[in-house]
């Protein structure tokens, strides 16, 4: 019984992802068809209030997968490498392109755009996972036996855009739940076509499983087909609800009601899979660990799954209500007297003009990244030579295209100018 608490917990923080890290990822894609550099920036505020609290359940997930499952690892990860690898990167250059949006005073777009693009990438890639691991993974003994490129599949590239329209639902009504004025009104606008795109979506692959998966569906049992009923049913309410609810108050219903049917969605799904892990037919016993590895599991989760919680609450309660940018007068600098070359020291003037400091963190953060995929690939590697290589010219490439057009801008407003920085 011990394994399936631990397929329990992994299911929780799967859902919890998907749920609080789905709509980041959906605002971050919204942004980008956005032409408003005011709203724009009101979506950047809006994630940077929550967003490594909601991806910590991912990491969450991963470590209970890999100490109580560990046989869906090893038949997972060799089938999916490259997705994998390349989301790990999307999110470090995602992370990156928030902070340095966030701590700016004003929109930025070379930094949006990494953080708009590189949340479309990691929801590309999960939904391409999920595909793969839905669609069957060739396997032996609990070991894989497909190709480097076995995830890339008519089902899996569906899945990954129907991924997609469903972060995009959950963005759209995040926006109007937190937002006032045109982001509102515009998120409300948007709410109700991504809903039918997501159900449109949602009815396409749920057919689609029945010939992608190679597993058989219990549905002859009573007791699974009528809780799968009842599961589909409650989603589709709740899809009901929420298309009600879009444009109209309280503005937070929409998003309960998406939250309300994407576990519904999950449920479903395991209900109609279990006790099956990967299909065909790897199931949660035949992946899991030792019994004493999977006590000592739960102990370990259990102590740390109130903190995670109390953290995410805790941000949840904070930052509650709707978003207020501050007003203009907030924003301005007071006046200062110009400083002259005679009121700052050597030392200062030659950093101003050098840019060392500015210089130090950016290779340093492009050092930390290299050492991510060096790391990634020293655990994951194995399973092609090209992996590793074009996992390093992804992320140089991305990071020094990020590092010159920002640097373009930043000369362009003026910022590398000792006087004119003084003078702010």
């Amino acid at each position: 019984m011990a394994e399936y608490a631990s397929y329990a917990l992994v299911l929780f923080a799967l859902g919890a992802y998907v749920a609080l890290d789905g709509y980041d990822l959906g605002i971050g894609i919204l942004g980008l068809f956005d032409r408003s550099d005011e709203r724009r920036k009101e979506y950047t505020e809006l994630v940077a209030t929550a967003w490594d609290a909601n991806e910590s359940w991912i990491i969450l997930a991963a470590v209970i997968l890999w100490a109580a499952l560990p046989g869906v690892y090893a038949t997972v990860l060799p089938g999916v490498y490259l997705p994998l690898v390349v989301m790990l990167l999307a999110f470090v250059l995602r992370g990156l392109g928030l902070e340095m949006q966030s701590s700016a005073a004003d929109y930025r777009r070379g930094w949006g755009r990494l953080f708009g693009i590189s949340s479309l990438v990691v929801t590309l890639c999960q939904g391409l996972v999920v595909g793969t691991v839905l669609s069957g993974l060739p396997q032996h003994g609990g070991v894989f036996e497909g190709g480097a490129l076995r995830w890339l599949t008519p089902y899996s590239v569906l899945c990954a855009l129907g991924v997609t329209a469903l972060y995009l639902l959950a963005g759209a009504a995040w926006l109007q739940a937190k937002t006032q004025g045109s982001a509102r009104r515009r998120a409300a606008r948007l709410g109700r076509p991504l809903l039918a795109l997501t159900v449109a979506a949602c009815l396409v692959l749920g057919f689609g499983l029945e010939v992608a998966d190679p597993q058989y569906f219990r549905f002859d049992q009573p007791l699974r087909a009528v809780l799968f009923g009842l599961l589909v049913a409650a989603a589709a309410v709740c899809g009901a609800l929420a298309w009600y609810g879009f444009g109209k108050e309280p503005d937070a219903r929409p998003f309960v009601a998406v939250l309300c049917a994407q576990v519904a969605g999950l449920l479903a799904l395991v209900t109609a899979t279990a006790p099956v892990v990967v299909p065909p037919d790897l199931s949660v016993h035949a992946a899991a660990s030792p019994t004493g590895s999977q006590v000592f599991l739960l102990i370990g989760v259990g102590c740390c799954m109130p903190v995670v919680l109390a953290y995410n609450i805790y941000a949840w309660w904070v930052f509650r209500g709707k978003y207020r940018p501050p007003a203009p007068a907030a924003l301005a600098v007071p006046a200062e007297p110009v400083a002259t070359r005679a009121d700052l020291t050597d030392s200062q003037v030659s950093a101003a003009e050098s840019g060392v400091g500015t210089l130090a963190r950016r290779v340093g953060f492009t050092v930390l990244g290299l050492g991510v995929v060096a790391v990634a690939q020293d655990v994951f590697g194995g399973q092609g030579e090209w992996i590793a290589p074009v996992s390093l010219i992804l992320f140089s490439s991305v990071s020094l295209t990020a590092w010159l057009v920002g640097d373009r801008r930043a000369a362009a407003a003026g910022e590398f100018d000792l006087d004119q920085a003084a003078r702010r």
